[in-house]
């Protein structure tokens, strides 16, 4: 029982630290190459797992070749233009100026029904409004408003905004985090002093708390000491 508890751990282990190291992708995001390569690794994880008379290189050895080539093609595919083309596929148009392109959806077998499902998903159910539809290589349906069917941005009307940026996160789960602060020129006695105002004498009893670049602070009690969710203005 415990060799099969310490080669389940190792698999586990190995397997994650090289998934992790192919790169953060939804499974959606995911290349057809990359989605069978995990779904190989996932299978060669399980027999070792499974059956403790198969040494357990024979599961790690695999896994190792898989993810030296998932890396080889993706550098490959960084490299060239005509790889990446042969490895991933191309973008399919299926939408332009508003006519859909039949020869592509029948060259990809990509049904009429799919199509309007997915237009529906991105908001746009009138083909009318739509200037292109294309179907990314990741399976993505991508959408592009004619210009008049676009929301309006300020830009648009000519309106200054200001600058927003990233908001900075102080604490979280109650643990002060000094790295951000002192990124911000900032102290943790700053920080207590300004949740002291608002009845706030331990950092411990805050769930989140953040400051925006326009110097606001955003805090969030904890639901067993909640007494207040509120925004304040930095000094």
């Amino acid at each position: 029982m415990i060799l099969i508890v310490l080669r389940t751990l190792i698999l586990f282990t190995v397997t994650v630290i090289f998934l992790r190291l192919m790169g953060k992708r939804q499974i959606a995001q995911l290349q057809p190459y990359e989605l069978v390569i995990i779904i190989m690794i996932s299978e060669l994880a399980a027999i070792p797992m499974e059956n403790t008379s198969i040494p357990l290189l024979a599961g790690l050895i695999p896994i190792f070749v898989l993810f030296v080539a998932q890396v080889t093609l993706a550098y490959i595919s960084l490299k060239s233009v005509r790889a990446r083309e042969i490895i991933c596929g191309k973008p399919s148009i299926l939408v332009e100026n508003s006519q859909i392109v039949e020869e592509e959806l029948r060259r990809i077998r990509y049904n009429l029904n799919d199509l309007l499902e997915q237009m529906r998903s991105k908001n746009a159910p009138n083909i009318a409004d739509v200037e292109y539809a294309i179907l990314e290589t990741s399976g993505e349906l991508s959408v592009i408003f004619k210009s008049q069917k676009r929301p309006v941005i300020p830009e648009d009307l000519n309106i200054p905004t200001k600058y927003e940026g990233l908001p900075t996160n102080l604490i979280v789960d109650g643990r002060v985090n000094e790295k951000n602060l002192k990124r911000i020129n900032l102290s943790v006695e700053w920080l207590q002093t300004e949740l002291s105002k608002f009845g706030i004498n331990n950092v411990k009893d805050v769930l989140f708390a953040s400051l925006d670049t326009e110097g606001k602070l955003y805090y969030q009690l904890k639901s067993a000491t909640r007494r207040d969710k509120g925004v304040a203005a930095n000094p």
